[in-house]
């Protein structure tokens, strides 16, 4: 193995654009819903709609420009080639802080936050919430290589990011995720490799509920545990095919853009604040932008293998390092702090905002950076 860091640039070539358009072209719609709203998925008027903004009007090269801005490279961990960002600030005294996204986001979830967080003066801030940024591609997902072994769980993942952060120079940093991201930078704490600090994720998973909670739930605990059973009868097919026959479910991704972008786009309906179409609450480009990021890169049934390797059981081993956690009010699960405090022993940092769901970094970026600048301020590297 080396430890090589290679410089990469994204650079899609015409010939796959090309394609793209073709097969936009040439879609075999399905039926439409028979119901007036999503509850049978995403409906098939607002795909047509997203459809012809996406083959007439959406520019790939504009998000190849935007994301070229930054630095990107390449680094073998464990024979599967690691794609990341790494954006240092010009503040001398900035601190290294790792950001992983999960899935269906990608890097494209944190464009927004970039800037703020690694220049705070240039974006009206101070000079002392500014951070050296590592933003990676889980393996299997956007521009990193994809394992074509078993093996690639939450727990392993959690290990090669920490071979990164000290194979760039980071003996100290603290780490921050939702989603997957949010699991496996839980498992760093839990594992306390003796180079994380502390993090902070805006999912919070935790084990089932103590005795005590369920013999006297809070009314929010209760709120709390409707919204997941809503959820887990409703909402998680997804995860299901994606931990049991990714394989199978992978043939439509790689064949179809258009069951690719629904197969994504519908959870930013589902899983944002109070929103009746995706774009309510986010630009609609930007949605694409995400969804190009799988579609280019052919990782439909690549990405769905996290499921398949973690989903059945995740860790929930207890963290004891320096934690925050952050719990937008229509995330997935919402558990309550005494909940939590059972997983995070260590809990330093605790917050419910307002507004915002699942992909806060995207939906409401100023509230997210409220809550990264508000845990880790308070914590020492």
């Amino acid at each position: 193995m080396s430890d090589e860091i290679r410089d990469f640039q994204i650079d899609i070539p015409k010939t796959a654009l090309d394609d793209l358009d073709i097969r936009l072209r040439h879609v075999r719609w399905p039926d439409p819903e028979p119901v007036q709203d999503w509850s049978q998925g995403i409906p098939l008027d607002y795909v047509k709609t997203v459809v012809e903004h996406w083959r007439t009007s959406y520019d790939w090269r504009r998000c190849q420009d935007e994301l070229n801005q930054y630095s990107h490279h390449l680094t073998e961990i464990d024979g599967v080639d690691i794609h990341f960002m790494h954006i240092r600030s010009p503040e001398a005294d900035a601190r290294p802080l790792l950001m992983t996204h999960g899935w269906p986001g990608s890097i494209i979830e944190f464009m927004d936050v970039i800037g703020p967080l690694t220049d705070p003066v240039a974006h009206g801030g101070e000079a002392k919430d500014a951070y050296h940024l590592v933003l990676p591609s889980l393996p299997g997902f956007g521009f990193s290589g994809k394992p074509t072994t078993t093996g690639w769980g939450m727990e392993k993942i959690a290990r090669e990011w920490d071979v990164l952060m000290t194979r760039l120079g980071y003996d100290r940093y603290f780490a921050q995720g939702g989603d997957w991201g949010g699991m496996i930078t839980s498992v760093i704490g839990a594992q306390n490799l003796g180079h994380c600090a502390g993090i902070h994720v805006n999912m919070v998973i935790v084990g089932p509920p103590s005795d005590e909670i369920m013999a006297n739930p809070t009314p929010e605990e209760q709120a709390s545990l409707a919204h997941f059973a809503v959820y887990q009868e409703q909402g998680s097919g997804y995860a299901e095919i994606q931990r049991t026959r990714p394989q199978t479910l992978g043939y439509g991704l790689a064949d179809s853009p258009v069951g690719q972008m629904a197969w994504i786009m519908e959870k930013f309906q589902g899983w944002a604040d109070d929103a009746t179409a995706p774009d309510d609450n986010f630009d609609c480009d930007r949605l694409l932008d995400n969804v190009m990021i799988y579609w280019l890169n052919n990782a439909g049934a690549s990405s769905a293998r996290l499921y398949r390797e973690s989903f059945g059981a995740p860790n929930i081993d207890p963290v004891g390092i320096a934690s925050g956690c952050s719990i937008f009010p229509n995330e997935i699960i919402t558990p309550s702090r005494r909940w939590a405090e059972q997983r995070f022993q260590n809990l330093q940092y605790w917050n419910e905002p307002e507004k915002g769901g699942h992909f806060a970094a995207m939906e409401v970026p100023e509230s997210f950076l409220a809550e990264v600048r508000n845990c880790f301020g308070a914590m020492a590297l």
